[in-house]
């Protein structure tokens, strides 16, 4: 079954994917602000950039004239960096105030996300303050004296990993669970992701439920334990993809087929099972794979996307760099 988004939701998306003149897929050269949130690796990656039109006597008074971004994710993950880049453009404001912009707004905005893709636009809320950062580090404004707490977002890259398959540190966690109103595990992983893979850090020592506990006292949240969504054969700790490309110099067409099989296996569908969908591999024809969708996936409004983003994306860094996927 399809993700239920809104009509506005899925109109940015296409909008956005057949590169529709006003919308911000891209990257702005030489940006005043950049920044980046998520892992390709997990699935979920985006990077934001900006430029502002300068106040020569006072940095803080730059306005923001243009936003761009690219991901690699799905429908929400699209529409709601569009809606970020919209709603910073609309507002020609500065980039102290940009950082007013939570990810409620950008929900608000796209008229609603389901509940699952929620840390989609968690996800540019977070790429926009990382931009905001870069930009007064930049023009050397200090953030601290305008009442911006750096110790913190230091503290986060620095902390404790308590889910090490999407590297969430603790100082994240306990912003994000307080800032969102997070009682439960699943409300975290539909947030921020953080537990939505081998689920290790559900329950271990020091773990999300651990810190739920410690955050919300005697309130004790319940959380519900996840079940595994890649079937009971695969590993506890699948092992994530690495960003460098591999070529398939040298294979046979078994050992071709093979490797194939196994990215599909270990990367490809571990990502998309964990938001409803699913994929098979239909054929295999020299560098061509022949694929079919699944699950939430098959209609949804982002499949083509998500062949090109995920499926063959995947393949090219993990088997060969002139792969070919084609839907069935």
């Amino acid at each position: 079954m399809a993700w239920e988004y809104s009509e506005k939701t899925k109109q940015l998306f296409l909008d956005a994917v057949h590169g529709k003149p006003g919308t911000h897929m891209g990257e702005i050269e030489n940006p005043d602000g950049f920044g980046e949130h998520g892992s390709i690796a997990c699935g979920d990656s985006l990077r934001f950039t900006f430029r502002v039109e300068r106040n020569e006597e006072d940095a803080t008074k730059d306005k923001i004239v243009e936003a761009r971004y690219l991901t690699f994710g799905c429908t929400s993950a699209i529409a709601a960096s569009e809606a970020l880049c919209i709603i910073l453009e609309a507002r020609q404001c500065t980039p102290i105030e940009a950082l007013k912009i939570t990810n409620q707004d950008i929900v608000d905005f796209l008229e609603g996300l389901p509940d699952q893709k929620i840390h989609c636009s968690v996800m540019g809320a977070e790429a926009l303050d990382a931009a905001v950062f870069d930009w007064a580090r930049k023009r050397g404004v200090s953030l601290e004296k305008l009442g911006v707490d750096i110790k913190e977002h230091e503290e986060e890259e620095e902390g404790r990993i308590v889910c090490k398959c999407f590297s969430v540190t603790e100082p994240y966690l306990r912003r994000k669970i307080k800032e969102l109103n997070l009682h439960t595990i699943p409300e975290i992983t539909a947030a921020i992701k953080a537990g939505g893979a081998c689920m290790n850090c559900h329950h271990a020592p020091g773990g999300l439920q651990d810190i739920l506990d410690e955050i919300w006292g005697d309130e004790k949240a319940q959380s519900e334990i996840l079940l595994p969504v890649w079937g009971q054969d695969t590993p506890a700790t699948p092992t994530l993809p690495t960003p460098a490309a591999q070529t398939g110099e040298g294979l046979s067409p078994y050992q071709f087929a093979k490797k194939v099989e196994s990215a599909v296996e270990k990367f490809i569908r571990p990502i998309l099972q964990r938001d409803g969908g699913d994929c098979e591999i239909i054929d295999i024809k020299g560098n061509l794979v022949y694929v079919q969708l699944k699950g939430a996936c098959e209609s949804c409004v982002g499949a083509n996307a998500t062949l090109k983003m995920i499926v063959e994306s995947t393949l090219r860094a993990q088997v060969q760099d002139d792969i070919r996927v084609i839907q069935i």
